[in-house]
């Protein structure tokens, strides 16, 4: 096989996608150490891969310019002239710009969109097996041999901002409680939220069984659903024992800042694969989503809660803005015992 020596993987979005992606860049890098690796991603989500050692450059495409935006981002790339281009994106957007001339290899995800269809539209079951999306990143480059390392997911972060978290996580004296946990409350989705009282009833008996404290990372747009809980918890417990971080932090200082909790009860989202890519205990919250989709926490330290055996699940792939059924049931039905419980034994096993 010809040799490869540039390189452009494209994922436009969104934050797990991303982290999920690392995997495949560490191996590329493996398989090619002198070869010009890229990335192609949307500016929000940029700082994911920005300071990836495995890369040479991110392009970011800031989706306000549209279609001219994108139209120059493809120009830049043809002028690039890469051996391999590998699309684990496989959008109308990604399908545009791997569209570029005198491109020996281009590679695309298999997203099992059948299997997948069958199962939300008719709940017919076809996957053979569960496979993670990061392994099905890597499926694309398999003809080179290149194949998953077991080390999981990764995120590369500047010691710049590992410094300022750490000053700033150390102002608020943590140590003063005897557990501190991380609490992931939202999702883009409604059905992929576990209900806001759940968590703040959580919060509260997390804090008062245990002398803890709950930190609540989110970004701009969580913040009246994290302010919510937060002030549920501090009405029944103390406000000193709340941090909300919702909105101040930037993904990568979300990261940073998560190494200063012991366990991370969050839903099936971004900043779950975050939490992950950290390398810390978590709970899980799977509503309407299934692990045959591939999103399910790669790292062993994770626990998944979910209600299997509904006629009804999965509705969607992504989630939607509603319970079409109107029972919520797939959420409802994990009890904050039962979070509590799965909590205090990720929290034991990290400690044995």
């Amino acid at each position: 096989m010809e040799a490869i020596h540039k390189t452009l993987v494209i994922r436009f979005s969104s934050i797990g996608d991303i982290v999920l992606a690392s995997p495949l860049l560490r191996q590329l890098r493996l398989k090619f150490p002198h070869g010009q690796i890229d990335f192609a991603t949307r500016r929000e989500y940029a700082e994911l891969v920005r300071h990836n050692h495995n890369l040479n450059y991110t392009y970011e495409f800031d989706a306000t310019e549209g279609f001219a935006g994108l139209r120059r981002l493809k120009h830049r790339i043809a002028g690039e002239h890469y051996d391999l281009i590998v699309d684990i994106h496989n959008s109308l957007r990604s399908r545009f710009l791997r569209g570029v001339r005198n491109v020996r290899h281009v590679v695309t995800v298999d997203k099992r969109v059948l299997e997948r269809t069958a199962l939300v539209k008719f709940k017919k079951n076809f996957y053979t097996s569960i496979v993670p999306v990061a392994d099905r990143y890597l499926e694309t480059v398999a003809r080179w041999g290149i194949v998953n390392d077991g080390k999981g997911l990764e995120l590369h972060i500047p010691d710049e901002v590992l410094f300022g978290v750490n000053g700033r996580m150390v102002a608020l004296k943590l140590h003063r409680f005897e557990k501190v946990y991380g609490f992931c409350p939202t999702a883009r989705h409604a059905t992929k939220r576990w209900p806001p009282e759940r968590y703040a009833e959580l919060g509260i008996r997390l804090i008062r069984e245990t002398s803890g404290a709950v930190v609540l990372f989110g970004g701009l747009a969580d913040r009246s659903v994290n302010g919510g809980i937060a002030r549920s918890i501090a009405a029944s417990t103390h406000a000193e024992r709340v941090i909300d971080l919702t909105g101040e932090l930037s993904l990568l200082e979300n990261a940073a800042a998560m190494e200063y909790v012991e366990a991370i009860v969050t839903n099936d989202s971004g900043l779950m694969h975050i939490a992950a890519a950290r390398r810390k205990p978590l709970v899980a919250i799977f509503g309407s989503t299934v692990r045959e989709f591939g999103f399910s926490p790669t790292n062993p330290e994770a626990t998944v809660l979910e209600r299997s055996g509904l006629s009804c699940r999965p509705c969607s792939h992504i989630g939607r803005a509603s319970c079409p059924e109107g029972h919520f049931r797939c959420m409802l039905e994990t009890s904050v015992d039962e979070v509590f419980a799965a909590v205090q034994n990720r929290v034991k096993l990290a400690v044995a």
